[in-house]
């Protein structure tokens, strides 16, 4: 199988990937041999992309600790995610200094002076750039040119192989993501000759994800960014794109909303916290469509739907392929890490325990510890995903709920397959049942995930 390298640019490009990585992690199936993330962003301190490199490094040292091979029925933490770049991220050489200085404003002779200035306004050429582009895609346009001379990408270029694909996600009403992507795709389009492998990156299947208005911000008279003008350069961009853009890609991906939630008028760094958003994992599951399907050469371009302009939608509410994909891997994990938080460590003294030789000590493992950090981030983003606009709310998000298969909602129990015990106490029967399956040659981790995997299959089964 092929890698698949993925650009994600700005801060939408970070946060889609996050949702990738909880998509990955519940089992949802990737065609690719390995995932490479490739961050874009000059924002050095852009709290989305912290917070999306952290998910994945967590991803990483957990799946490090797991074996896979044909045999594997665990399907948690199945697809490899690789770094490349410190960080999963392509240096950008930017700096605290203002824009007209980054473009020797105060040598330019006068007739190169005047045409500056009708290409960039007097806040352009005053602003700093230490935390992007404020929504400005002329400026991007100027600053992101540089990143196809970088040794970063330079590296990406040596390890691409015959029938890698790449797919980019980026936004198209702001300022990273609408300058970043066409200027990406040029640089793959018409790679430079002193690049390895540039034949293979020229010819190469390439997927893309444009993401249109899903959110607002906050009227704020001190900062550059007004969602006034977001509707407005979605036209101007889709426009550019129709002629210069959808022709070389082979299949683009067009995704918004016309409910949305205003944020804090936050212009970048750490203070860049957007709440996980629906639109951002149905952006994931378009990344998952290009991986998962052969691509041809001719231009292809796909949206997305729901079957119900609810303002809260659930499992019944997606389309049946979508469906199809989430549900079941996303309610085993929601089982699984509901399992973990609420009864495993009560739980030392059952069969099933005793067979695997789990106690205390597991509990203070590093790769336990990191499956809690990982878990707290992946129930974080299912809780914002619920309260957001448009909101996804496919499980009861109650960490103390008892009823634990009452609690996916839209989806009613079968009740007459439950006789006898239920909740917790099935949990348990199923996870002793599940020794069968029990691979002794393995690492206690191994068992570990393996157990809950076949047992959250089982019962996601038997609902």
């Amino acid at each position: 199988m092929s890698k698949l390298y993925i650009f994600a640019i700005g801060g939408t490009g970070s946060r889609v990937l996050k949702s990738l990585t909880y998509l990955l992690a519940s089992g949802v199936k990737c065609n690719s041999e390995k995932i490479i993330p490739i961050i874009i962003d000059p924002d050095a301190a852009n709290g989305d992309v912290s917070l999306t490199t952290n998910t994945l490094r967590s991803y990483q040292k957990i799946r490090k600790s797991l074996s896979f091979d044909t045999n594997t029925s665990n399907q948690f933490f199945k697809t490899e995610i690789e770094s490349q770049t410190p960080n999963f991220r392509i240096k950008i050489l930017n700096s605290d200094k203002k824009f007209k200085d980054y473009i020797g404003l105060a040598s330019m002779d006068r007739t190169n002076r005047a045409l500056t200035s009708m290409l960039f306004s007097e806040k352009n050429l005053e602003a700093t750039m230490d935390v992007g582009f404020k929504g400005n895609p002329n400026m991007g346009s100027v600053v992101l040119n540089q990143f196809q001379h970088s040794d970063d990408f330079k590296t990406f270029a040596s390890s691409f192989s015959q029938n890698d694909r790449i797919f980019i996600i980026s936004s198209i009403f702001g300022g990273t993501g609408a300058s970043g992507f066409p200027l990406l795709l040029k640089n793959l389009r018409q790679a430079s000759s002193e690049l390895d492998n540039h034949q293979l990156l020229k010819k190469s299947n390439i997927g893309a994800i444009s993401v249109l208005p899903y959110f607002g911000v906050r009227k704020d008279e001190n900062s550059e960014i007004e969602k006034s003008t977001f509707i407005s350069k979605t036209k101007a961009a889709l426009h550019y794109y129709e002629h210069g853009v959808n022709n070389d890609v082979n299949r683009m991906y067009y995704i918004g909303d016309d409910i949305n939630r205003d944020y804090e008028n936050n212009e970048g760094s750490t203070s860049q916290k957007n709440d996980a958003h629906f639109i951002e994992l149905a952006s994931a599951m378009a990344i998952l469509d290009f991986a998962n399907e052969s691509v041809t050469d001719q231009n292809e371009v796909r949206e997305f739907g729901i079957n119900k302009n609810s303002k809260n939608i659930s499992f019944p509410d997606l389309d049946g392929n979508t469906k199809n994909i989430l549900f079941k891997p996303l309610s085993q994990y929601y089982l699984f890490n509901l399992y973990l938080e609420n009864k495993f460590s009560k739980t030392f003294d059952q069969r099933f325990s005793a067979e695997l030789g789990l106690n205390s000590n597991f509990l203070n493992t590093e790769f336990y510890q990191e499956l809690k950090r990982f878990n707290k981030g992946f129930w974080t983003w299912l809780v914002q995903m619920s309260s957001n606009e448009r909101g996804f709310s496919p499980f009861t998000l109650e960490l103390t709920n008892s009823e634990i298969f009452n609690a996916i909602n839209g989806i009613p129990l079968k009740r007459s397959n439950w006789k006898g015990v239920k909740n917790y106490e099935r949990f348990i029967e199923f996870l002793n049942k599940s020794l069968k399956y029990d691979e002794r040659g393995k690492t206690i981790e191994d068992r570990f995930i393996d157990i809950f995997y076949n047992t959250t299959n089982l019962l996601i089964q038997e609902k």
